[in-house]
């Protein structure tokens, strides 16, 4: 921008709009006027105005034409820089709709850029550039997106496409606020106060920090429960936002870590500003429960949304000793805006609380809690059961109603006498019962199943029968649906309805004498589900890990897994107490050592956001450097490097107060040693995890573990938002630390927020897979491709679904036969894997291995080769050598050398692939099988024919034991041992007739055969799970007739459940990896294809 800016009243008279001043690359100073006609340049200089167009008098519609016309080098140049552009793939340019931060980046050279500088300098100011000269009214607009229409398809697609705009649009002011508010460049509204009570408004966006503000959480457990409570709250916003309930309103949340602190950011209700928060609320409690006030209105909302919450409707007294009735927990507050609409907040308590960490005097636990040493005292009193256990506990329950009620009608049809008196007593099912109640699924396998089936279908249809109010069933039929309903808990006695009241253990919550029994039924519930989740919950991921059918690679899938199954992070200690404990031990070594790590690293999180907070900003990166080193370096006593005194003004520092709370010593930080620190985190996991280490230093927890340093650098990084410098680092070395002030690149904030979902595109995606999973590839194909355009309509191009839909479609295009289309497919699945994931996490691992797949199908055997070999070195980054997975890849690269006839290196991998398979799936499993056959024929292909026998009588003998003697598998292998047999005499006549007659031998041409392509590509395919099996015409007439009547079963029972059917969150949408089930089947080629 010229500083001749802005142009007088006079030139504004003659169109000039601005004025910009230029150096070209020859190093000419020139001056250009944009006017309304176009751009030209003018006669000023840097010392005198003179607006006239200079010569040449060239008039330009673009100031790219005008300087083309003036510098040839720009002109050559700029050709270059749009033909390089336009090679780069959209996906590599399109923004990303959630900001993803990579812990490591290359030093970037510093360039002097008046654009940037100018653009950082107005951003600052705290306006949004998409309004000049206004802010957004974030609340406004979040409101009413989720008022627009949505009765039919186009309604829906523009309002979640609308939702998702404006929340990933407030996510990234809220986090740019947030930094701002924590680096102190923003005006506290409260400045008198103390820095932990200040409060902030940017933007209009409302920012609390993290801390026990007036002893609000003084009975909860202060500070800690402060820190807890947005990260409740923000999950209950998630949830009511889920349910979607016409009228109720939430407010957007996002909350944010960075640099040691917590910061809540919201939007702002109108009018809320300008009242006493005691006039404003008009439902729940100010006070936890001791002025408790409701309203008819809210109650009728809430009501909407307590079946698919599983609220429990109830009533509390209030000071005055009167009963008030709510439809949430009292700490929800409903306030009615300005605007009039009815907005809830401090949903911190949606969910039910968890007794095994809430230890309440008089109250004893079951059996299973005890045993595991629970109740255990907690950091703090919010700790609640994650609205997944709450879905799963309920699920388990009702098969329990259903398998009660059966045996009951079963017993009463069989001996016409009473019901029995076991179910009478009405108590809740033993824990035996309800073990044995989570293993009676859809596929139970009993002595009686045929009339056991029969037995539970009856029952549904008594119980809708008896729901819809129906005065033709018998008293006796009522009676076991009644003890039924009384047997697992249920709040209605005709149908099976479980509710938690989220007020139970509440303290300062009390309930009228009336309520007692409610109660008390309520307080069992919360013992059995609390019990539930250590006998079934954390069994069943355990279980899960050893059949692998979970495959976690590092810290954040294993947490994943966890939460999938409800299990709170707190309970990770005894996730790997039971690991330990498992028969299995061996085949869930990779759980506990991604355990472990994870154990180490949430420990040491713990201990940093408090040490940061004690850091000035001008030693944060010293203090960070010295942090890792007393985390990771073997270097025995690193020293901090304390920023230099003369830069320090004593009188600065005392005055500048406006900034968020720390330590007094601003130097605390620099006194720490590896020893202390390695001690608060074994500290830090008994107290929290319940889990004792057996390390105190870092070398000792690699060595004991058999951990990497590198992966706990990578998880300790993301889990705090530390940018390292990309290089290699001596973690070993005892003679320097490993990192250096240098090496702190920049510190991230970590950003937890709302996920809008594409409900209708979701639908469309799990109609595919169930297709496909009924072998309609070609319909899945379409219903898949459908939902990809409905997920681009509303996340636009760039999304974690979009992401899982491409992968699936890759995978459909390959069975069927068209590799470019797979190609295709896969090739965007891996950059958006790597844009919205990350290019090292484990999802972006596998998408690298499907696409190496599909490359060798399409004979780019160089491409397919360096794919897997990139994702081996990320997983090595990412675990180590020693996981399931790992065998999967070097299968795969084993297979693809083999195809390329390097046997030696071939060899190697595929050795090392049948040491780690048979390690994780016991010696005598069929994928050691598989892998011995492999091995063998590598060595065919050497002509080591002993070595190859050997290894194929292996694969025979565990064929032969599993599978038996006619089996397929069995058969094949048989007759490759005797064509190795063969192969191996003919060599041993060669060389007996060499020894023989030396040099004037007769020696028949041996035959040595390279592996074909097409074979590699079968077994390439089988180790990736896709079988092609042959059939002939009339197998596929029976499979086309089977699966028909299999589709018809389905809708019929589709149609009866549709009365049953209620609201709930949609699950994230998640990528078919193993479509196992029916085989598919093809108009085009007799063959079919099976997924397993």
């Amino acid at each position: 921008m010229s500083g001749w800016n802005p142009p007088p009243g006079n030139r504004k008279m003659h169109g000039d709009l601005m004025y910009l001043f230029v150096i070209t690359a020859e190093d000419r100073q020139v001056s250009i006027t944009a006017s309304t006609r176009g751009f030209y340049l003018n006669q000023s200089t840097a010392y005198h105005f003179n607006p006239k167009p200079a010569s040449p008098r060239f008039l330009s519609h673009s100031l790219v034409e005008l300087l083309n016309q003036i510098s040839p080098t720009f002109k050559k140049n700029f050709a270059v820089l749009q033909k390089k552009r336009v090679q780069r793939h959209p996906f590599e340019r399109i923004a990303t709709p959630f900001q993803v931060y990579s812990w490591t980046a290359p030093q970037a050279e510093h360039a002097m850029d008046c654009v940037r500088a100018e653009d950082a300098y107005t951003s600052r100011l705290g306006y949004e550039e998409h309004i000049p000269g206004q802010t957004r009214d974030w609340n406004e607009e979040l409101q009413t997106t989720r008022e627009l229409p949505r009765k039919n398809l186009p309604e829906r697609l523009l309002r979640e496409r609308a939702i998702f705009k404006v929340h990933s649009d407030f996510t990234a002011a809220a986090t740019r606020g947030a930094m701002a508010v924590i680096d102190g460049n923003v005006m506290a509204i409260n400045p008198s106060e103390e820095t932990k009570m200040q409060m902030f408004i940017w933007n209009n966006i409302f920012f609390s920090l993290g801390f026990d503000v007036r002893d609000h959480y003084k009975d909860f457990g202060g500070d800690m429960a402060a820190y807890v409570a947005p990260a409740n709250d923000l999950n209950g916003v998630r949830t009511y936002n889920a349910v979607d309930v016409e009228g109720l309103y939430t407010l957007g949340t996002v909350v944010v870590d960075y640099r040691g602190y917590r910061v809540t950011a919201q939007s702002i209700i109108p009018g809320i500003l300008e009242r006493d928060q005691e006039q404003s609320v008009i439902y729940g409690s100010i006070d936890f429960g001791k002025t408790v006030v409701s309203h008819p209105r809210y109650l009728e909302l809430l009501e909407r949304t307590s079946r698919p919450l599983k609220i429990l409707r109830h009533r509390v007294l209030n000071d005055r000793d009167e009963e008030v009735e709510l439809c949430s927990s009292v700490e929800c507050k409903g306030i009615i805006g300005n605007d009039g609409r009815h907005y809830i907040l401090d949903l911190l308590r949606t969910f039910p609380p968890d007794l095994n960490f809430l230890p309440v005097p008089g109250e004893e636990l079951p059996e299973e809690c005890t045993r595991a040493g629970f109740p255990r005292a907690h950091g703090h009193k919010l700790c609640c059961l994650r609205q997944e256990l709450v879905d799963a506990f309920v699920e388990h329950r009702y098969l329990l109603f259903m398998k009660l009620a059966a045996l009951q009608l079963m017993q009463q049809k069989a001996s016409k006498v009473e019901t029995p008196t076991s179910l009478e007593n009405g108590g809740p099912p033993s824990s035996a019962e309800a073990e044995s109640g989570d293993s009676v699924g859809p596929e139970a396998g009993s002595e009686e199943e045929g009339s056991s089936v029969s037995g539970l279908a009856k029952v549904k249809e008594l119980a809708e029968t008896i729901a819809s109010d129906d005065g033709t069933v018998d008293p006796r039929s009522r009676e076991v649906i009644r003890n039924a309903c009384k047997a697992v808990g249920s709040i209605s006695s005709t149908a099976f309805d479980i509710r938690f009241n989220p007020d139970i253990f509440s303290p300062g919550v009390r309930f009228p004498e009336s309520c007692q029994d409610e109660v008390r039924d309520q307080k069992q519930l919360l013992k059995d589900a609390a019990a539930f989740l250590l006998s079934c919950q954390i069994p069943g991921l355990v279980k899960d890990c050893t059949e692998h059918v979970v495959l976690p690679m590092d810290g954040a899938t294993l947490a994943e897994a966890m939460r999938q199954r409800g299990i709170n992070m707190r309970y990770l200690g005894k996730v790997l107490d039971l690991v330990l404990r498992s028969p299995a031990r061996d085949q869930l070594d990779h759980i506990y050592k991604i355990g472990i790590g994870e154990l180490i690293t949430r420990s040491t999180k713990h201990i940093f956001k408090t040490y940061l907070q004690g850091v000035e900003l001008s030693g944060l990166s010293a203090a960070i450097s010295h942090f890792l080193n007393c985390f990771l370096s073997s270097y025995p006593n690193p020293v901090a490097h304390l920023p230099a005194d003369e830069l320090l003004s004593k009188k600065r520092n005392k005055k500048r107060k406006n900034r968020p709370p720390g330590a007094t010593d601003n130097t605390a930080w620099a006194v720490m040693t590896p020893q202390e620190l390695w001690r608060n985190i074994c500290q830090e996991a008994k107290s929290y995890f319940d889990f004792t280490l057996e390390c105190d230093s870092v070398d000792q927890a690699v060595e004991t573990y058999g951990l990497q340093k590198i992966t706990l650098l990578r998880e300790i990084s993301l889990k705090t938002g530390i940018q390292i410098l990309l290089k290699e680092y001596s973690f070993d070395s005892r003679h320097k630390p490993a990192f250096t002030e240098e090496d702190v690149l920049n510190i991230f904030p970590v950003v937890k927020h709302v996920n809008p979902k594409a409900s209708d595109a979701f639908h469309f995606f799990q109609s595919g897979q169930a297709k496909v999973q009924q072998g309609f590839l070609k319909e899945g194909c379409e219903l898949i491709s459908e939902a990809l355009n409905l997920f681009n309509n509303v996340y636009g191009a760039m999304h974690v679904e979009i992401c899982a839909c491409l992968r699936l479609l890759a995978r459909l295009h390959y069975i069927m036969g068209d590799y470019a289309e797979a190609l295709s497919n896969q090739q965007k699945a891996v950059l958006m894997s790597e844009r919205v994931m990350g290019i090292e996490h484990p999802n972006t691992i596998q998408e690298y291995m499907h696409l190496a797949l599909y490359c060798f199908a399409s004979s780019q055997l160089s491409t397919a080769l360096s794919l897997l070999y990139r994702a081996r070195y990320l997983m090595l980054l990412v675990f180590g050598e020693d996981h399931p997975e790992m065998a999967l890849l070097d299968n795969n690269i084993g297979l693809v050398l083999h195809g390329v006839m390097e046997y030696d290196l071939s060899l190697r991998f595929l050795e090392n692939a049948l040491s780690v398979t048979t390690k994780y799936h016991g010696p005598k499993a069929l994928k050691v099988a598989l892998s011995h056959h492999l091995v063998a024929r590598v060595y065919e292909s050497k002509a080591e024919f002993r070595s190859a026998l050997q290894h194929e009588k292996e694969g025979y003998t565990i064929y032969k034991t599993q599978l038996g003697e006619d089996h397929e598998k069995t058969r094949e292998s048989s007759e490759y041992l005797k064509c190795l047999t063969q192969q191996a005499v003919a060599l041993q006549r060669t060389m007996n007739e060499i020894y023989r007659n030396g040099p004037s031998a007769n020696i028949p041409p041996l035959k040595f055969t390279a592996p074909s392509m097409a074979s590699v590509l079968e077994q390439l395919n089988v180790i990736n799970g896709i079988l092609f099996i042959p059939l002939s015409q009339k197998d596929l007439e029976n499979l086309k007739a089977e699966v028909a009547r299999r589709h018809q079963l389905q809708e019929a029972s589709r149609n009866r459940d549709k009365a049953d059917d209620t609201a709930t969150d949609p699950e994230p949408a998640r990528a078919l990896e193993d479509m196992v089930g029916s085989p598919q089947t093809t108009k085009e080629d007799p063959s079919m294809s099976l997924q397993g």
